[in-house]
């Protein structure tokens, strides 16, 4: 049986160059889904999110495979980051962070397979945050992307980088929300060797 792997399968979506912004265009995907609020590094909220992802990606990779025939590579975590004073993120002021943790599923995987992933996973170890996940698509059209190689905590300069100077320069703004792709496990990766790829949705700016 051969594994399906977004990261292969949509491989331009899942790699960027490191010194330059690359130009997507994404189209319309499904994902497991939690929003929260506050300090990742920190929040009790942040940490239950992510274990409800991973627990039912894992229920749904085996039921695909065992129900379907279907296997599949479970995605990387990705992040949709938020918040009311855009300014935060460059200040890092984290606390004030708004977030939806995800995980991409394949194009086979409905909500009624959620919902059964979902209470197995519950059934393993309670956990608030399965009873807010849902399956959720989400179109980001016309994005740019750069590959980040350090700490979440070193992204500022990048990020200053693409507000300050590349949208602008190129006549584009913001179309959504900043978008963090961890292609590095953080529990067994030294922060200085951590990849991430930071993504931003864009449209043409008013003149």
């Amino acid at each position: 049986m051969e594994k399906y792997d977004v990261k292969k399968a949509r491989k331009a979506l899942y790699t960027a160059p490191t010194k330059a912004f690359k130009v997507v265009e994404v189209p319309e995907l499904q994902y497991l889904a939690v929003e929260g609020k506050g300090d990742p590094n920190t929040s009790a909220v942040y940490g239950q999110a992510v274990e409800a992802l991973y627990g039912t990606a894992y229920a749904l990779k085996f039921a695909s495979k065992n129900d379907l025939g279907r296997d599949f590579v479970v995605a990387p975590m990705e992040g949709l980051w938020r918040a009311d004073d855009p300014s935060v993120f460059l200040t890092r002021r984290k606390e004030e962070w708004k977030w939806t943790m995800l995980i991409g599923q394949p194009d086979w995987i409905d909500k009624d397979m959620v919902v059964a992933a979902v209470k197995k996973a519950g059934s393993k170890k309670a956990n608030p945050a399965l009873a807010k996940l849902r399956l959720r698509t989400i179109n980001e059209g016309t994005c740019v992307q750069i590959l980040h190689i350090g700490s979440y905590d070193s992204e500022t300069p990048t990020l200053e980088k693409l507000h300050d100077h590349y949208l602008p320069h190129n006549n584009l703004t913001f179309n959504g929300d900043h978008h963090e792709i961890y292609l590095s496990d953080a529990r067994r990766t030294a922060p200085a060797k951590l990849k991430t790829i930071l993504r931003q949705p864009v449209k043409p700016a008013k003149r």
